[in-house]
């Protein structure tokens, strides 16, 4: 037997009501269990209201009056109930959100797909539960850090697509939007690892600190690493830290390629897959011989959504192009070796967008080349940093991977792509 579609509608908004006041209900009795005066009603008052937000919307769908006066009715009551809460030093309205919420089940449901009532209903469940973190986040996150989230988004997400696509800036051979959108993206991908190390993950373990670190810096990682191991008695937990930054750098690598060039990228990806997993399995073998420590290791104190960063990343990135451009026009394949190889001594993230954003005289192979030879010897850089910034009974072991990988790694730039 096939139901009247307004039977199921109906069906549907009254057990979605019945659930909200259950979750109202556990919601009381987890964060008020002492209180008599902080709600009104139980699930059977969230029920009906539920169920009268859909009458009185059936009843006059096209002008909504008597819906909207049902909802002033309501809101009236709860004005009453507000002004007591007041005297009593309560100021939350939640309750009055979440009603408000349940009186929509109606229209929602007759008006949109299930998903879009139910998604509502898992909302309400899961912002009720999530009080006490998201009371934790709100005490730990820093106001400065939302205003440069906020900066960011308009500049990628107002600015950006209001910029030219077409070059436009003499001797650079790439449009400003494809260079701000280079910005943005290294700028997400490290911000989400930022979030991770200092919010979702703090105080969870050197080697945590390592993985996640990699996906911001790996070098600025591997300093903070040597630094703890030269104040600490040698810990193999150290270097298996430092390795597993330096694998993850090799991921982010991929992603990044990926982004910006498909075809560079397959060919960049078995060589850096194997890499990671060589970095991966040596740092796994020192992680299960090493002793646990959860010390927390913030990997920088900067933001990497601050404007200056941004900017200061921007100009860089215009700048490897150039430099990239009048070192492939004027010495040629060997001169963008040497010039790869010097390069990986600085930050690799804008000579490595330069050479998958930009168009040059040079092939694919030679491309693959350059990325590969830059990460490598920023795998050098990283293993004198380690042996600087820690001690050689304390680093030796990260020294010798990391130069490995590094030499590893260009070898196989200078031999050419696997496919």
């Amino acid at each position: 037997m096939n139901l009247p579609t307004d039977v199921i509608h109906f069906i549907v908004t009254t057990v979605l009501g019945f659930l909200s006041g259950l979750e109202v209900k556990s919601y009381r009795q987890q964060y008020h269990p002492e209180s008599t005066t902080y709600f009104f009603g139980t699930v059977r008052t969230t029920t009906f209201l539920a169920i009268l937000g859909f009458v009185l919307y059936v009843i006059d769908s096209r002008h909504l009056v008597v819906y909207t006066a049902g909802l002033l009715s309501f809101t009236a009551i709860f004005a009453i109930f507000y002004v007591q809460k007041l005297r009593n030093q309560k100021t939350s309205i939640l309750l009055y959100m979440v009603s408000l919420a349940v009186y929509t089940y109606g229209p929602l449901t007759i008006l949109y797909p299930l998903w879009m009532p139910a998604l509502l209903f898992v909302l309400i469940v899961f912002l009720l539960n999530a009080k006490t973190a998201i009371s934790d986040i709100s005490l730990k996150l820093n106001a400065r850090e939302l205003e440069t989230m906020g900066k960011m988004v308009l500049l990628s997400a107002v600015i950006l697509p209001l910029l030219p696509k077409s070059n436009v800036i003499p001797y650079i051979p790439l449009s400003p939007f494809k260079i701000w959108l280079a910005v943005v993206v290294i700028s997400a991908i490290s911000y989400g690892g930022y979030i991770s190390q200092k919010y979702l993950f703090p105080g969870k373990g050197i080697f945590l600190t390592g993985l996640i670190g990699g996906t911001y810096s790996s070098t600025a990682t591997t300093v903070v690493l040597a630094k703890k191991a030269r104040a600490e008695k040698a810990n193999a937990m150290m270097t298996a830290s430092i390795l597993a930054a330096t694998a993850v750098m090799y991921l982010r690598l991929i992603i990044v390629a990926f982004v910006f060039n498909h075809e560079i990228a397959r060919s960049v990806l078995v060589p850096f897959l194997l890499f990671a997993a060589a970095g991966f399995t040596v740092a796994f073998f020192y992680y299960k011989s090493g002793y646990r420590t959860a010390a927390a290791l913030p990997v920088s104190g900067d933001n990497p959504l601050e404007l200056g960063t941004a900017f200061i990343f921007a100009a860089l990135f215009v700048i490897m192009i150039m430099l990239t451009h009048t070192v492939t026009q004027h010495y040629g394949v060997g001169g963008l070796k040497i010039f790869s190889f010097l390069a990986g001594f600085t930050d690799i993230d804008p000579f490595i967008l330069s050479l998958l954003t930009g168009k040059y005289t040079i092939g694919q192979q030679e491309i693959f080349s350059a990325i590969l030879i830059s990460a490598g010897s920023n795998n050098i850089l990283k293993a004198a940093y380690a042996l600087w910034f820690g001690r050689w009974d304390k680093t030796k072991q990260a020294f010798i991977w990391l130069t490995l990988l590094g030499l590893g790694t260009i070898a196989v730039g200078l031999a050419g792509p696997f496919i």
